[in-house]
């Protein structure tokens, strides 16, 4: 004798797939209410924090700005996802990478910075892997990173020839970056 089978459980599938859809569709077309993420809406503020930072032209004796990137790069960009905020300068450095690197340690600490260190692979050198510092409380936090771009990818990323004053020593990059809330972030999180 076969089982009786009850009226509603042909419809449970059938609502069931057409709710997950309509969700799903609503969040891929950037439905405010159902996205979880930040967006770059109303952070002009912020942004001018940002490139106001004191440690973007704190740089090392001898450090120059090179030709055509003489102002601060500073944007919000919400292509991944979740909005991210950040200032950025580019100098041309004649000395090691290391007295970069000593400069900034000493620097940025002054200026209340806090060093972090990459806990997957904390014996890279930080003339190669550059530095990552952050500061402030949750509302407030900001993020430093120094680093060694190769002279191609800052050509590409700013569209310009990079002049003698790339051949030696090294060019760096100093950035300055920021949920678009201040929420704490961590270097390598």
């Amino acid at each position: 004798m076969p089982l009786p089978t009850s009226p509603i459980r042909p419809l449970t599938l059938p609502v069931a797939l057409c709710l997950a859809t309509a969700l799903m569709t609503a969040g891929l077309t950037g439905c405010s209410a159902l996205s979880p993420f930040n967006t770059c809406e109303d952070t002009a503020a912020r942004l001018k924090d940002l490139r106001s930072q004191p440690i973007l032209s704190s740089i090392p004796e001898g450090a120059t700005v090179p030709k055509g990137l003489d102002s601060v790069d500073s944007r919000c960009v919400d292509d991944s996802g979740d909005a991210w905020l950040y200032a950025a300068r580019v100098y041309a450095f004649p000395g090691s990478r290391q007295k970069v690197v000593d400069f900034y340690r000493t620097t940025a600490k002054t200026d209340g910075w806090h060093l972090q260190h990459d806990p997957v692979d904390p014996n890279t050198p930080e003339t190669t892997a550059g530095l990552c510092f952050t500061k402030g409380g949750d509302g407030e936090a900001l993020m430093l990173t120094v680093y060694f771009p190769a002279v191609d990818n800052l050509e590409r990323e700013y569209e310009f020839d990079a002049g003698p004053e790339f051949d030696s020593g090294s060019g760096f990059k100093i950035e300055v970056g920021s949920e678009t809330d201040g929420a704490k972030t961590g270097c390598f999180d």
